[in-house]
């Protein structure tokens, strides 16, 4: 037999972006519990809205399953003497497992044989363990922030107010902070009232009935639905955020949505603030024409019924219009500001204690985007715009604008620098040089905007680094991963003929001249080197396998280009499949003499056999090429001219004893290896796959 079990912990409003993962918490937490106290069970369901967190698993058993379990003890010629009696080992196994030695059983293992027992536990009734596991999932629960109300030291997310606690039908009676379990639930806080669930199946229809919609899913659905049909009916595009549907969704209970509209003249402001001032303030969804140009509308999710709508919609536009005048007031009067005595602002900003001010920064940026630029040869007029982008990419800094929504850092750089007079260069570079912001941002579109944009964060990384600033675990309060992980990705998009030792040598000697390191430029490259290994081992592994991540990587990775170009022709060439495996095969027979050889060297005078001198030929035949298809990224073409050798390799191993008795003979043999590897190494280590 089975019955349903429901656990809501009732609570005062939860902040929206901590329900999800509680919600999830919660479920995985139960399951894990009804696994290590042997009760089966069908589906769970996990439910949260703002006042709430609770899960309901259908069928748990009544009973604890019955469990026989045999365990082993010590070998026999540990546990008995050469008299049969037992050892104390044995003795000690048998007080440990609570039997008695009469009750071992003997089983061979491996040709060996080991004492067994076997015990039986027989599952208690599910009701007398429920409540003290209901507590523990409680208890064990974490949440980034905690509270503690009244007078009591217990902590959880916000305060519980009620708990509902159900087996099938009968209350699981435990308490928590003075409150009591019970089978009353709290409906809607102005349309609802309290309900009683009679069985814990009837949970969300009873919810239902007191106008909260308790499944996340049902909600969300919910509420694309009248979106959607709000779209249609207007034919308007109204633009969906996903973390901003994720927070209106832990918002509301009941979710109606509804729109109103602000000034026109409002549209006179970029349109970037407008949308932002909606979303981050209000969490209103902005919409759109079909070309993407902002409305005079907006759309919001009211949490209750569609009762005067008209109502509700005047009040948030009263709202909005006072929102959208800071923010007309705030464009305006940014305006009056000029860029240089904006920049001179940034002399009083700290940017870290350790590092100076933006002030400082912008300087060493100015000064690494420079030696980038020169470095990869553009043009002057480029070489000017990186220079004038790299002086003014901060200074919207001190803008108002950017202070009430730092989000907008770079978005109003743009806007103001190109009214200030900058040329259009410029102004996109001091927006794209923050790209990008996160891992689904675009990259830098512009040579400008790329080379700034490396250089603000390598400045940072390299700061960061010298100050003993490096992540460890999931701990990256600086965003270092995801800034390296912006340089690994503009050196490759903009196909940049610089190696990430070109960029670390410039940042770190940079820093040298600004300002006093705590740790010498040789340990800030080792570890700049290995850190940049992760991001680039992390982007090849988004296509390639994890073996021919690993073969390629070993070769080196500093050339951000060949190692992708390399890794994309090797992962094409093992999808051929058996013939590919064989020429893999011949490349790592020569690897692994080759480990035995002294020294690369090869005299001609040495060579006996036609097999060696036609290998020697070979290898000498497709030398020069390979290593400028290597050098010019053609991974195809260099794994290609690899790939001729083949049956020059095999014919070699079929025809040569490359450990001849004479020594001479066997040291160039193993030299004329030692040489290919070399070379085949300066592709991958094919080692590393596998097949």
């Amino acid at each position: 037999m089975s019955k349903d079990l429901l656990f809501e912990i009732g609570l005062e409003e939860v902040p929206a972006r901590f329900l999800r993962a509680a919600m999830n918490q919660l479920r995985d937490k139960m399951v894990q519990w009804l696994e290590q106290s042997r009760l089966s069970h069908s589906e769970v369901l996990s439910y949260a809205t703002p006042r709430r967190l609770a899960v309901l698993v259908k069928g748990v058993a009544e009973k604890q399953d019955d469990v026989e379990e045999e365990v082993k003890g010590p070998s026999r010629k540990i546990a008995q003497d050469e008299n049969g009696n037992w050892s104390k080992a044995a003795l000690g196994f048998a007080r440990g497992q609570g039997v008695e030695p009469e009750l071992f059983t003997f089983k061979e293992l491996n040709g060996v044989e080991y004492i067994y027992v076997t015990k039986s536990s027989t599952g208690v009734e599910t009701a007398s363990i429920l409540a003290e596991g209901l507590l523990g999932i409680l208890s064990s629960m974490t949440f980034p922030k905690n509270m503690r109300w009244g007078s009591y030291d217990y902590k959880f997310v916000r305060p519980i107010r009620w708990i509902v606690a159900m087996f099938g039908s009968d209350i699981v009676d435990l308490e928590v902070t003075g409150v009591k379990s019970g089978n009353v639930t709290r409906g809607h806080r102005f349309l609802g009232t309290d309900a009683v669930v009679s069985e814990a199946a009837a949970y969300p229809e009873v919810l239902r009935s007191q106008h909260v919609i308790v499944d996340v899913k049902e909600r969300q659905s919910m509420i694309l639905k009248q979106i959607e049909d709000l779209a249609a009916e207007k034919n308007w595009k109204i633009a969906i955020k996903d973390d901003l549907l994720e927070e209106v969704l832990f918002l509301v209970e009941t979710p109606t949505v509804l729109f109103g509209t602000f000034d026109p003249s409002f549209l006179n402001i970029p349109q970037d603030v407008l949308i932002t001032s909606m979303r981050e303030h209000q969490r209103y969804f902005p919409v759109l024409d079909e070309q993407g140009k902002l409305l005079p509308f907006f759309v919001t999710v009211r949490n209750g019924d569609n009762t005067s709508l008209d109502v509700i919609a005047k009040g948030n536009e009263k709202v909005l219009r006072a929102r959208l005048s800071d923010a007309k007031f705030f464009y305006d009067e940014d305006q009056k500001l000029e860029i240089k005595d904006a920049l001179s602002k940034l002399e009083s900003i700290v940017f870290h204690e350790e590092m100076g001010t933006v002030g400082d920064k912008v300087r060493r940026i100015r000064k690494i985007s420079d030696q980038l630029a020169e470095a990869l040869q553009i043009s002057g007029t480029d070489q000017e715009s990186v220079s004038r982008a790299a002086d003014i990419c901060k200074f919207d800094l001190v803008t108002q604008m950017v202070y009430e929504f730092p989000e907008l850092q770079g978005v109003m750089g743009e806007d103001y620098a190109r009214k200030a007079g900058e040329s259009e260069a410029v102004a996109k570079a001091v927006f794209e040089h923050y790209q990008p912001r996160s891992a689904s941002d675009d990259l830098p579109s512009s040579l400008v905007g790329s080379i700034v944009s490396i250089a603000d964060k390598i400045d940072t990384i390299v700061g960061c680094f010298s100050i003993g600033i490096i992540p460890t675990g999931s701990q990256d309060p600086y965003a270092l991963r995801r800034q390296s992980q912006g340089i690994v990705q503009i050196l490759l998009s903009k196909q940049m003929s610089l190696t990430l030792s070109d960029v670390f040598n410039i940042a770190i000697d940079v820093h040298a001249q600004f300002r006093e390191m705590k740790r010498q430029g040789s340990e800030i490259r080792k570890d700049l080197e290995e850190f940049f290994g992760l991001r680039v081992k992390k982007l090849l592994s988004e296509n390639l396998r994890y073996d021919v991540v690993d073969a390629v990587i070993a070769a080196g990775y500093d050339d951000v280009m060949s190692v992708v170009s390399r890794g994309d022709a090797l992962m094409n060439a093992v999808n051929t499949g058996e013939e590919f495996k064989t020429t893999v095969e011949s490349f790592n027979r020569v690897s692994n003499l080759a480990a035995k050889a002294s020294k690369a060297a090869v005299s001609e005078s040495l060579f006996q056999e036609e097999a060696e001198k036609e290998l020697y030929a070979a290898w000498l035949e497709v030398q020069k090429p390979y290593h400028t298809a290597l050098e010019e990224r053609e991974g195809e073409k260099a794994l290609e001219l690899l790939s001729s050798m083949k049956a020059s390799i095999t014919n070699f191993f079929d025809s040569v004893m490359v450990m001849a008795e004479d020594e001479k003979i066997r040291n160039n043999r193993l030299g004329l290896l030692a040489q290919m590897d070399q070379g085949l190494k300066q592709f991958a280590d094919f080692n590393k796959l596998v097949w």
